[in-house]
Parts: structure tokens; sequence; C-alpha cells
């Protein structure tokens, strides 16, 4: 037992190194971690056997779920809502697509059966949002049009679509499969898939927001748990368990929940660690002795799936939405294959269907291909079609990002003696810059207005600008776009949530504390803070 802990501490500590390697080198870990795999595997230098699909299987299944909660708990659905349309028929229309094109390929040019050849396209029809996260983060790449928006929810929301297409293809090659039996599948996995995902995302949610004193690290043991219970929840009912992990993501990840940047770290870490098992497994599971066997039949779908099947559904889906060439090249070039692929392809390969075709290793290249490629060519691509915004941000669409906001909390209390004891806030005179954010009293936490009286034995939390500091005060922020019915209005008279103050007002390049008659203009910046 000691000996596998130590391989597998080994093994980490190999992968986090690789990681800073690939890094300086610009090649994607992801390729890294597999060659890894195959160093240790069977025909590597350390000879490790390991063939069992169904634990590999299983375990890449649970690895996948958290790939895709995270896909979209990161999301922030602000960035991603102008293009969400766009990313929907992307990963739904754009899947059926790409797997139907790659599938005819494969059966007409290779001469493949007809439903294996479908299982392939249905296989590699996705593309992975894990690698897409990390490469946009990594290199900074700030596109123009909102186009990172689209790429993170196209590659975060594809795989539930993905999936189903293979789970129907492999029940039609087991025969006795109707068209009853086809509409009672797919709506069975559409429906509970959202319905679960929803009501596990509302009810996560309101548990949080009452969990505002929990102790460390219990926020996050139960994001952990919802993540798990949505996949489960669907599953059971015969939903997609996919498309309940990434809704119950993206609905959790853009409430306003505490500690959410800790959370999305959380997750970030603990899907890199995912990734690291599972293309760690498909090195350990594959044989390199095999590959230049299907090096041939891979290379060619590798290159129609590149070339042809990808741009052919990017276009087809973004021309009428007259995007702009440019844009659809990027998108089509950002089509990498990554993790959904290799699960699903186990799947195949563990279910009692047969294929001619070593389906297994045939996703393997293709994924080698994809990740070492186009990943490290999507930089390069995004510079030569001029789609590089240096006016932008690409942290901006996780949902993690927060500007710096220079503000300093200090606390107060209110003696016997002190001037401010029985006075309404309003009639208190303060220093400049300086506002009264959150009143302490007893187990009483108060947000104040004008008319709340200070009294003795308070502890009050005072506002200035400086670094931040956590009172167990949540910020968050409100642009004001040109459509904002607050324009024009002084504080005073804008409605916010109950238990919220605006805090600091970011205007151009100044930054100012706020009072009730500061008026509102088109393009500030509020932050709030909430109890």
């Amino acid at each position: 037992m000691t000996n596998y802990i130590l391989i597998v501490a080994a093994i980490i500590l190999l992968c986090l190194f690789l990681n800073k390697i690939s890094a300086k080198l610009g090649i994607p870990v992801l390729l890294a971690f597999i060659l890894l795999g195959m160093l240790f595997g069977t025909d590597g230098l350390l000879k490790i056997s390991f063939d069992n699909y169904q634990i590999a299987e299983q375990i890449c299944t649970v690895s996948l779920i958290f790939i895709m909660f995270y896909g979209g708990f990161g999301t922030n659905w602000k960035q991603a809502r102008p293009v969400a349309g766009k990313a929907v028929l992307l990963s739904t229309l754009g899947v059926l697509l790409t797997a139907a094109a790659t599938g005819i390929f494969c059966w007409v040019v290779l001469r493949f059966d007809f439903w294996e050849s479908m299982l392939i396209g249905a296989v590699l029809s996705s593309t992975d949002a894990a690698s897409v996260f990390s490469i946009l983060r990594s290199k900074r790449l700030n596109l123009k049009d909102n186009t990172a928006s689209m790429l993170e929810m196209e590659s975060g929301s594809n795989d539930p679509c993905s999936y189903m297409l293979a789970v129907i293809i492999l029940a039609v090659m087991k025969g006795g499969f109707t068209g009853e039996s086809l509409v009672k599948l797919v709506l069975l996995q559409v429906i509970f898939g959202v319905l679960i995902g929803v009501l596990t995302a509302v009810f996560g949610a309101w548990v949080l927001s009452r969990m505002k004193n929990a102790g460390d690290g219990v926020d996050t043991i139960f994001v952990f748990s919802m993540a798990l219970l949505s996949y489960a929840g669907a599953a059971i009912l015969g939903g997609n368990g996919y498309l309940a992990a990434y809704l119950a993501g993206l609905i959790m990840g853009n409430r306003p929940l505490h500690n959410k940047k800790s959370l999305v770290h959380f997750f970030d870490g603990l899907t890199g660690l995912m990734q690291m098992l599972i293309f760690f497994l498909l090195g350990l599971l594959a044989f390199p002795s095999a590959l230049p066997g299907i090096i041939p039949v891979a290379f060619a779908i590798a290159l129609f799936l590149t070339f042809v099947a990808r741009p052919l559904s990017v276009f087809a889906i973004l021309t009428p939405f007259r995007c702009s060439a440019r844009q659809q090249l990027l998108v089509s070039w950002s089509g990498l294959r990554g993790a959904a692929s290799i699960v699903f392809a186990i799947l195949a390969t563990v279910d009692p269907v047969y294929t001619k075709n070593d389906l297994f290793h045939i996703v393997i290249f293709i994924v080698l291909f994809s990740i070492s490629i186009q990943g490290s060519l999507l930089g390069f691509m995004a510079r030569r079609l001029d789609m590089i915004d240096d006016n932008s941000n690409v942290m901006k669409t996780f949902s993690d990002y927060s500007e710096e906001v220079p503000v300093e909390f200090v606390k107060i209390v209110i003696k016997k003696d002190h001037p401010w004891a029985g006075h309404r806030i309003k009639d208190v005179t303060s220093l400049p810059d300086l506002l009264l954010v959150l009143i302490l009293r007893g187990e009483e936490r108060i947000v104040p207005n004008g008319d709340t009286v200070i009294m003795e034995g308070d502890k009050i939390v005072l506002s200035a600008l400086s670094p931040e500091e956590n009172l167990g005060l949540y910020l968050s922020e409100i642009e004001i776009d040109r459509e904002s019915p607050w324009i024009g209005l002084p504080l005073s008279r804008v409605k916010l949530p109950e238990d919220s103050l605006v805090l600091v007002l970011m205007r151009e390049d100044r930054v100012k504390i706020p009072n009730g008659n500061t008026v509102i203009r088109e393009n500030d910046i509020l932050v709030i803070s909430q109890v």
C-alpha cells in the first residue's frame, strides 16, 4: 500500500513539473500527461500493466463530472449572454453536423461500417472545455467580438450532446432500437438533465446563502457534493448527468456567493487534477506499439475533422449571424478534442457492441494531434487572424473575475461617551471619504441608511480607499450600461437588493466613495457590499 501511495505522489509531482515546463515551451500540458502515462505503461520504461477499461471508465466518468461542473461554474454569464445563442447552437447543432460529417467521411472514404462510422463521429464531436479554459487563461488571449466567451460556453456545454449521440448510436448497434425508444431516450435525457441541474443549483445556492458564518472549507465541500448530486440525480432518472452537472455549475457559479473566488480556484485545481488523472490513465491504457497500425486512418480523420468537419459546422451556424470570416476561422481552429472524447471512447470500448476498428487508439491519436497542433498554435492563429483585442481582458469571461478595488474596512467600537452614540448617521459629521457600511449590534448585522441610529455598544464598520480586508462582507460589481434605468438617478433613489450598499463608484480612471446625492452615469461601475 505504501509503495502505491509513493508512486501516486511521484506521478502528481511529475505532472506538476511537466506543467511548468510545458508552459515555458508553449506545449499543451495535457500532451505531457498522456506521454507520461505511456512512459509508465506496458510499452514504456516502467512496464506497469493496466488494461482494466471498466475501472478506467468509472474513474474517468467521475472526473468528467467535475470538468463539466467547472465548465459551467467558471463561466461568467454576463459576459457570455450576448453570444449565448451562437454558443448553444454550436454545442447542439454544431455537434450534430460535426458528428454527421465525420461519420460520413469514415463510411464513404475509409470504408468503415455505417454505424461504427457514426459512433466515431459522435465520440469526436465535442470540444474540450478544460483545454480551452486552460489555454485562454494561461496565454491571456483577449479575443475580439466576445469570441472567448463563445468558445468557453460552447466547449463547456457541448459534451452532453456528444454523450447523448454516443449512447443512442450504441443502443442502435445493439439492435431492437425503435423510433419510439429514440424519442423516449432523448426526452428523458434532456428533460431530467435540465430539471435536476436547475433544481440542484437553486437548492445549492439557497443553502450557501445561509452558510455565511460556516467554518472554512464547509462551503467548498458542499459545492463539491452538489456537483456529484446533480449528475447522480439526473442519471438515476434516465437523464443526462453531464448536462445536469453543467447547468448546476453555470447557475451556481453566477449567483452572488460568498467566497466565490476561492470556490472557483478550488474547482480549477480539482479540474486540473482530474485532467492529470484522465490523460495519465489514457496513456497507461494505451499501447504505443499499436499506434503505427492506426496512424493512416486516424491521421486522415484528424485532418478531415480539423479542416473540413469543424469549419463546415461553424460556418453553417455563424454565417447567418454575420460573424466575420476571421472570427469563424478562429472558432473553427479552436475545436480542441480532449477529455470528453477519451471518456466516450472508453465508454464505447467497454460496451459489448462489436467494432472492427481500434476505436480507442484512433481517438488517442486524434486527441494527441488536436492538443499538440491546434492547442500549440491557437495563440498564433489568433494573432494571424487579427483577433487579439488589446482593450479587453479575457479573465472577465470567468466567474471568479473581479476588478481590484482599493477599499479597506475599519471597525470602531462605540463606547458610552462616543460623540456618535445616540445620533442618526445623516447627522454625524465624519471624516471625508469614509462610509459607514455595517453595524454589528450583538448578533445582529445591520446595513444602515441615513436614518439608522448609532447606539452605545455598536461595532461600526467604515470603508475607505485602500486594500480590501475580509470582514464578512461580499463584494459584487454592477456595470451601468446604456439601458440601465439607474442612469441620471441619485443613489438615494436607487432600489438596491436587501442588505446592500453602494460602497465604491468607479468612473473612468477615478475611484470615489459615493453618498446619497451621487448621480449615476453611463459606464459607471458600482461596487456593492452585501452581508
